[in-house]
């Protein structure tokens, strides 16, 4: 099949298909003419990739843990196979994403505290005019 097909089939722009094939997510073949060629196996390949990166992996992890993922059922999850390595890399990843959560968190609190004191110096210089 070609691009516009994978595309249409799977719900992901071209511009996307060809990331992941930048990325070495996919490797589809080439016509005499250059276009690329996807066969029956790439649109259940693409709905991994997209399962994984909604899971929050980056491609570089997706490279690592893609050969060992089977096709998503019903659900827009990819089951991963336990391959050598791969267990380390998701807490790897997992351990990223909580760091990330939690500097989040910090930021947001301190948002939340510097929102109170301008507010309550606003209300503040608003009391001392009145």
């Amino acid at each position: 099949m070609l691009i516009g097909e994978l595309a249409e089939r799977t719900g992901t722009s071209e511009r996307l298909l060809r990331y992941y094939e930048r990325a070495g997510l996919l490797q589809p073949g080439r016509r005499p003419n250059g276009y690329r060629t996807y066969d029956e196996a790439a649109p259940a390949t693409v709905l991994r990739i997209r399962a994984l990166l909604a899971a929050g992996l980056p491609t570089r992890v997706i490279g690592q843990v893609l050969p060992c993922t089977a096709a998503p059922g019903t659900t827009t999850q990819a089951t991963v196979l336990p391959c050598p390595g791969v267990l380390d890399a998701l807490r790897a990843q997992l351990h990223a994403l909580d760091q990330r959560a939690a500097e989040l968190a910090t930021a947001r609190d301190v948002l939340r505290q510097t929102i109170d004191r301008t507010q309550a110096t606003s209300t503040g210089q608003a009391e001392q005019r009145g």
